[in-house]
């Protein structure tokens, strides 16, 4: 391939990139799809703009390797031990049951070999990590229990696709396996001794040392030096690359170097992991989803229904999941994953699997990848409008039997439960009401017995809270529209109450300042202002000049506040007043700030003369 050729296939690669990822990121569907779909589109099933697709799964492959080099690193001995419970539990009988029972079925009606049968089952087990930690981190529910879960699960579902990719080749020459020379074995073994006992006392120091040189590119070259040279070891010892990758990165998951390794790693992994699925979308028998969409679609639905009857009694009975989030549980890990397109790529090369049935399955795999994002959004919606519908029939309301309270809180989250703590710790009597019965539950559990399921937004909530008695109403919901709507609802019902409202942003303060609440508290601003004193005073400012800037920035942003809400019906005067308070604000640091330094300056000469 000439230079020209390869500049063109460069920039068609990039090209592909920027469009598809942050195309199918915007639609929820995660950046795997749009490498794939990227592969598809670009390779020989659909416009065949790039040809050489085994140059390219060759270069793509160490894009897995730099992969499972960042895995190991996330896994330290200590952070196994403590998950041990869930990963090793859980975990493992999910792989297991799911590799038995999907293994079974390719053995029984797709006539494969008892070797194969092992390799499809266990590649088919595994679930997208990619992709369940995305929708996690959207859906803003990595920390609840069903979440904590499926990390736990996909993280135990990495550590088995090593012996699952190492065992390819070993299960391909059978013979090998059965007939294998003591000595082969001992230099494997030798082999990862090595690897381990170098890795444990000759990698930090080797770290230390190119520390010293403060060059961010000898340091980065130094990271791949020891991913490709432990891969390279390991393939010398008769063992898959893949695992002295992992190798590498556990015996440096405790290293001070960690976090630095990671940095420099992640474009690398990034760059050509994202080529790994771009040359499997590449290679994709696309003409088959066309010719044969029952064999694919039944596969599909195989898959999910399987996988998905298998991880919700696991969900539910062993791990003790409730009956909503075992099917959350289900639904998240129910799809095939990355390291499927890896193990079934190296099947077919080595000859374990017949090319149609590879390519049947790795269509497969990404169809379901495809349909996570929906079925888990699907899931959700029904089961939130279950949710809603079961607790307006069965709990109505909680019956309030506390005495009049002074204070009535409505939410009960992060806000809610610092003024809650402060108003017991002063024995103010309060009512908080809280509309999530997960909430409820959680902080009764840690002796929240002021605190009450209901919706704050209801009148006849509010009265069964006696508010007619209360003399202030903290409002703390984190939803505006919320919290519009039950300020407006106090304001009619009770008037005589003082409401102290949480405001997201300034628009959401103009909003409850037109509803005549006088100070609504933006929830982040004096965090902020916090911040922003401390910064001040790490830049050399003393304490009391630092506390003094913080502070005229405050009454001078407040006044802004009350102007800017009369003018915010017209954007052009809005964004004009607060490009003329920037003028001012900066006009009265100066003119403040001559007399400060003079002042310091005498008080320095006074100390010298003392």
């Amino acid at each position: 391939m000439g230079n020209h050729e390869t500049l063109q296939t460069a920039l068609i690669f990039l090209v592909a990139i920027v469009i598809a990822v942050p195309l199918s990121a915007r639609l929820r569907l995660g950046s795997v799809l749009g490498y794939l779909l990227a592969g598809v589109v670009i390779g020989p099933a659909g416009f065949g703009w790039v040809k050489d697709t085994e140059g390219v799964s060759t270069i793509s492959e160490f894009g897995v390797v730099l992969m499972l080099f960042v895995i190991g690193l996330e896994l330290s001995p200590r952070r196994l031990w403590v998950m041990r419970r869930y990963v090793f539990g859980t975990g493992l009988m999910q792989v297991v049951t799911c590799s038995l029972v999907l293994g079974a079925c390719g053995y029984m009606f797709a006539g494969l070999s008892a070797a194969a049968a092992g390799i499809v089952g266990g590649s088919l087990a595994l679930s997208s990590t990619a992709f369940g930690l995305q929708i996690l981190a959207e859906r803003k529910e990595a920390g609840s229990a069903y979440g904590r879960q499926a990390f736990a699960i996909l993280l135990f579902q990495d550590l088995a696709a090593i012996p699952l990719i190492a065992a390819v080749p070993l299960l391909a020459d059978s013979s090998a396996l059965h007939a294998q020379h003591p000595a082969s074995v001992l230099k494997t073994v030798a082999v990862i001794v090595a690897v381990v006992v170098g890795g444990r006392y000759l990698l930090r120091p080797v770290f230390r040392f190119v520390a010293r040189s403060r060059q961010v590119e000898v340091s980065t070259a130094t990271a791949l030096l020891v991913v490709m040279g432990t891969a390279w070891l390991m393939e010398v010892g008769g063992v898959s690359s893949t695992l002295g990758a992992f190798l590498a990165g556990m015996l440096l998951a405790d290293s001070e170097y960690r976090h630095e390794l990671e940095s420099n790693i992640e474009p690398f992994k990034g760059l050509l992991l994202g080529l790994f699925f771009i040359s499997v979308g590449m290679t994709m028998n696309l003409p088959l989803l066309l010719h044969s969409p029952l064999l694919i679609l039944g596969l599909v639905l195989a898959l999910l229904v399987i996988k998905g009857a298998l991880l919700w009694p696991l969900g539910h009975w062993i791990s003790g999941l409730s009956r909503t989030d075992a099917l959350r549980l289900s639904a998240l890990l129910a799809c095939g994953g990355e390291f499927a397109f890896v193990v079934l790529r190296q099947a077919t090369e080595q000859g374990l699997l017949q090319t149609e049935i590879s390519d049947a399955l790795t269509l497969a795999i990404t169809v379901s990848m495809a349909l996570t994002p929906l079925l888990v959004l699907t899931v959700a919606m029904i089961l939130n409008r279950a949710e809603r519908a079961s607790e307006a029939s069965a709990r109505e309301f909680d019956t309030i039997d506390s005495g009049p309270p002074k204070v009535i809180i409505a939410g009960f989250g992060r806000m809610g439960q610092i003024v809650g703590r402060v108003l017991r710790a002063q024995r103010i009597p309060f009512v908080a009401l809280e509309s999530s019965v997960e909430q409820v539950d959680f902080s009764r559990r840690f002796g929240s017995v002021d605190l009450y399921f209901g919706d704050p937004g209801r009148v006849e909530v509010l009265r069964a809270a006696q508010a007619d008695k209360a003399e202030v109403f903290v409002l703390t919901t984190d939803d505006p529209e919320a919290n519009l709507r039950i300020a407006t609802l106090v304001r009619r019902e009770f008037p005589h109450l003082k409401i102290v409202a949480r405001a997201r942003n300034r628009q959401h303060v103009f909003r409850l300042l037109d509803m005549g609440i006088a100070q609504p508290v933006r929830e982040t601003f004096y965090s902020s202002l916090k911040m922003t004193r401390q910064t001040l005073e790490l830049l050399g400012l003393s304490p009391a000049y630092a506390a003094d800037r913080v502070e005229r920035f405050r009454r001078h942003d407040e006044q802004l506040l009350q102007t800017q809400a009369q003018l915010v019906d017209d954007e052009g005067k809005l964004v004009q007043s607060a490009q003329e308070a920037l003028v001012d604000l900066q006009v009265l640091f100066e003119a403040d700030a001559e007399p400060r330094a003079e002042h310091e300056r005498e008080k320095m000469t006074v100390q010298r003369e003392s």
